[in-house]
């Protein structure tokens, strides 16, 4: 299979007319498919079919794997809980103080779940070929944080830099590790969450994600596989340390003024973003979702960087008028420009 050259693709995206749309979307093609979202979650060809499913139906420009955040922190020994149809999370505290870091192991690529996941992730890019398939990761702070604890890593890094940078250099490693490993499924990407790193002033963002997010990205973008920066708990507060990372592409959250976000990210990068993927998709009518959709599509119409995307994974029980009232709108959006 020849692979896509993805700086090409964003290159075309940006120079023609037409806006597309790239919304962070799996639980609907669970939901379609007649599974659960713990069956999605713990095995890797339900995924890979529930991932197809939604590729056959929308015409999204490319197709995204699950925004699973406790994949990684799982191979590393946390534990998991798996509700039969919510996303799974993490539970209690691995590491319970600064020793446990230092003894913490940077496990293998063959613990948790990350077998399936990469599974999932192979089908998906050998039998999607219309389009590139993006896999999901999580960012390093966020990872740190799932480990140790959100508000003690806060804590950490002003108390105790050195363990915090400890603990990030070791996430980060097994994030590279698996970056590579995902890379090697012919995948066209990665889109990296990093919510948690959103909490942090833009200088500690640089210090603590970007700087870490950084060297993953020099190892493993190419031209054929970008890297996506996903970081849907920024408000603005950190997005120039967000295009620090010299990810190909930044994806943010509700959170955030779009136009704002767009104004920070160099034009020659792609801005992903940004409808509420709960109050919008979810819980909207479809009348207030084709108004969302429009006025979000005229607010950043000046923007050829712009793709059209939710602001985070869509959530299970997405009313599929939704999702086709956010196709048609973007549809008409192009047809009259």
């Amino acid at each position: 299979m020849s692979k896509r050259n993805m700086k090409d693709w964003a290159e075309g995206i940006i120079a023609q007319k037409e806006v597309v749309a790239i919304p962070i979307m799996t639980h609907p093609g669970i939901e379609l498919i007649g599974k659960m979202v713990r069956d999605a979650v713990t095995d890797g060809m339900v995924q890979y079919e529930a991932i197809k499913v939604l590729a056959d139906k929308y015409p999204m420009a490319a197709s995204t794997a699950i925004m699973d955040l406790t994949v990684e922190a799982e191979a590393f020994g946390a534990e998991v809980v798996f509700p039969e149809n919510e996303v799974p999370s993490v539970t209690g505290r691995l590491l319970v103080d600064e020793a446990a870091i230092a003894r913490l192991e940077v496990p293998a690529l063959n613990k948790g779940r990350i077998s399936q996941y990469l599974k999932a992730n192979m089908m998906a890019a050998k039998n999607i070929t219309d389009r590139p398939v993006f896999a999901g990761c999580i960012g390093p702070y966020s990872l740190a944080g799932r480990l140790y604890d959100m508000s003690e890593i806060m804590m950490l890094i002003y108390i105790n830099s050195e363990a915090a940078a400890q603990l990030l250099r070791k996430c980060s490693d097994f994030i590279l590790r698996y970056c590579m490993a995902l890379k090697a499924t012919g995948v066209a990407g990665v889109i990296m969450a990093e919510p948690a790193a959103g909490l942090l002033s833009n200088d500690d963002c640089l210090a603590y994600s970007s700087n870490y997010i950084k060297e993953i990205v020099d190892k493993v973008q190419d031209d054929q596989f970008m890297v996506v920066l996903h970081n849907c708990g920024n408000t603005g507060n950190c997005t120039q340390a967000m295009v620090a990372t010299d990810a190909a592409a930044y994806h943010f959250g509700n959170k955030i003024d779009m136009v704002e976000a767009l104004k920070d990210v160099p034009a020659d990068k792609l801005a992903m973003g940004n409808l509420d993927p709960v109050s919008l998709f979810k819980a909207a009518t479809v009348g207030e979702m084709r108004q969302a959709t429009d006025d979000l599509l005229q607010a950043t119409r000046e923007y050829p960087n712009f793709v059209l995307s939710s602001g985070c994974d869509t959530p299970p029980h997405t009313p599929f008028a939704n999702i086709d009232v956010f196709f048609e709108t973007l549809h008409q959006f192009n047809e009259n420009r």
